[in-house]
């Protein structure tokens, strides 16, 4: 299969942005944005805003289209981008970006030797449900290059012990350099990120942890969770922080158990329940729908 292969995205078009904003709490800013987007010619399809008590703190989403007749193209965005950055300043925003939804982001993914994650993902991508590039499969273990060579991906095998785990990372972050990923997927990739790597990727990795978070932290949550008795298991998918299995929640669920079921049994439940975590956090994320809060996140 070609490297070239690029399954279509119906969701997204030449003419449909993304505008995220973070401002400090105050009056007049969704009256303000949506003049912003009236200006250029926007059609919102989807405004969804949320007020932070605790930390004064505003988030916005908007997903618009331009109308016909308007400016096109990155001459129409870089004006844009030229108008919102003068009116920033005057809405308390602290952050904001405008994302053109033709271009999704790019998405290196990492896993050891579990390919349930990897599978669910890449079925979703080719079948134009999941509107992201993936740019390359990293792992540790040799035993999914075929999956990844089977959707037309190049597969990179970095090998590590805890001798060569610096120079491991080195050269994993130059992949994701080399390969301008937006975004890093730990899909069971068995291995905890240096603390100097979590910070330089801050923002840009999503790991999914095989347990509902912050309980059963760390190896063999399904086996812990047995042996205390548990009747809820859970899957949690989080932004990767140099603390471990503490980042910033994303997206997670829970599916009862009882007393008959195996250590086994936890871990076909949970597997299915990974894979459908994982794949919902990756698409807000795509979405533009995940604004970091502190240790919490606004899903939108």
């Amino acid at each position: 299969m070609s490297n070239s292969l690029q399954p279509s995205n119906p969701s997204a078009s030449p003419s449909r942005f993304a505008l995220t904003v973070v401002c400090e709490s105050a009056c007049g800013q969704v009256a303000a944005v949506a003049a912003f987007l009236e200006r250029h010619g926007g059609y919102v399809e989807q405004f969804a805003v949320y007020d932070d008590k605790p930390t004064s703190r505003f988030f916005v989403r908007a997903v618009f289209r331009r109308a016909e007749g308007t400016e096109g193209g990155e001459g129409g965005l870089a004006r844009m981008r030229e108008d919102f950055t003068r009116l920033a300043p005057s809405i308390g925003a602290i952050e904001w970006r405008l994302h053109d939804l033709a271009q999704p982001l790019r998405v290196l993914l990492m896993v050891s030797k579990l390919d349930h994650c990897l599978q669910d993902l890449l079925g979703s991508w080719q079948r134009g449900e999941m509107p992201m590039q993936p740019v390359a499969v990293v792992s540790n273990h040799p035993d999914l290059a075929p999956m990844a060579q089977a959707h037309g991906l190049p597969f990179h095998h970095l090998p590590v012990t805890a001798a060569t785990k610096p120079a491991q990372e080195a050269a994993l972050l130059q992949l994701v350099q080399r390969h301008e990923a937006d975004i890093v997927v730990l899909a069971r990739y068995m291995q905890v990120l240096s603390d100097e790597l979590c910070r330089k990727l801050a923002g840009r990795v999503i790991n999914i942890h095989h347990s509902f978070l912050p309980g059963f932290k760390g190896a063999r949550p399904y086996h812990q969770a047995y042996e205390r008795g548990v009747k809820l298991i859970g899957a949690t998918a989080h932004f990767a922080t140099p603390e471990l299995d503490e980042g910033p929640i994303i997206e997670q669920e829970t599916e009862r158990v009882d007393h008959a079921d195996s250590p086994e049994d936890l871990l076909n439940v949970g597997r299915r329940m990974e894979c459908t975590v994982l794949s919902r956090a990756l698409r807000s994320v795509l979405e533009h729908r995940v604004f970091t809060n502190g240790q919490r996140t606004v899903v939108l």
